[in-house]
């Protein structure tokens, strides 16, 4: 147990930090274990006091490389995790995107190319084009740049109810991944395989994805681009996303 003024701090769990006031809580951390192996921190304070206890005892018990997330427009929260010796690893960009299709530009199916809806696409094709697509994100713009839980090998078997694909001689060329909640819904992962890049395909896939949460009642949803992915920010506004905010990733090493 570390002390230090009026607060005392405590790990009471493999995951979770306590500080508190004589007998009063006054904040929490907490560790997250992505599935990609990054190990995120975060703390929860209502006492100013307690935050930097929290995290020199969350920093003590852990070894590096650590990771917490920040949003861009908080600079405070920013400056206290730099003065921990976090620094910016990485910047992502969250978009909303409107699934009417009054609202953002038509796209048109690339000659050749069939979209199989969600839930209709075969398991094992399926797998391979996962497979296949996460062995070109290793070996060309790194993990460090997807989201946490596109990780580079998937523990389970993939679940086509989640998927629609794109299919162009018979073969699966690209896929994109969504995950509904009530009103809005998160476009987990959208590729192509790299050999068929700048046919259209992702733009149509995307669409397609929209349009399918527009017919259910859905009527937005919201992704997370990194800020050097030029080509998928450029392919996000081009169907109408418009930027919502950023978020920071720091690392401390």
């Amino acid at each position: 147990m570390n002390t230090g003024n009026t607060v005392t701090t405590a790990r009471v769990a493999e995951d979770r930090w306590e500080a508190l006031s004589g007998d009063r809580a006054v904040g929490h951390g907490d560790l997250a274990r992505r599935p990609d192996g990054r190990l995120f921190l975060s703390i929860d304070v209502w006492q100013d006091a307690a935050f930097d206890q929290l995290a020199a005892a969350m920093l003590a018990d852990l070894d590096a490389p650590l990771h917490t997330l920040v949003g861009e427009a908080d600079p405070t929260l920013t400056a206290r995790w730099e003065r921990l010796g976090f620094a910016v690893g990485r910047r992502e960009w969250e978009y909303v995107l409107p699934t009417d299709p009054r609202e953002r530009d038509a796209a048109r199916l690339p000659a050749g190319v069939a979209i199989l809806p969600a839930g209709q696409a075969a398991v094992g094709p399926l797998r391979a084009l996962d497979r296949a697509i996460r062995d070109e994100v290793e070996a060309t713009v790194g993990w460090h740049t997807m989201p946490a839980e596109v990780v580079p090998r998937a523990a389970t078997a993939v679940d086509p109810s989640k998927y629609a694909v794109a299919v162009r001689g018979g073969e699966y060329v690209g896929l994109v991944r969504v995950a509904r909640v009530p009103r809005r819904a998160r476009i987990g992962l959208l590729a192509v395989r790299a050999d068929r890049h700048r046919h259209g395909i992702g733009r149509a896939l995307l669409a397609h994805a929209l349009g399918a949460l527009h017919h259910d009642g859905i009527d937005s949803a919201w992704a997370e681009i990194d800020a050097s992915n030029t080509a998928a920010i450029a392919l996000a506004e081009g169907v109408g996303a418009r930027r919502a905010g950023s978020c920071l990733e720091l690392v401390r090493h």
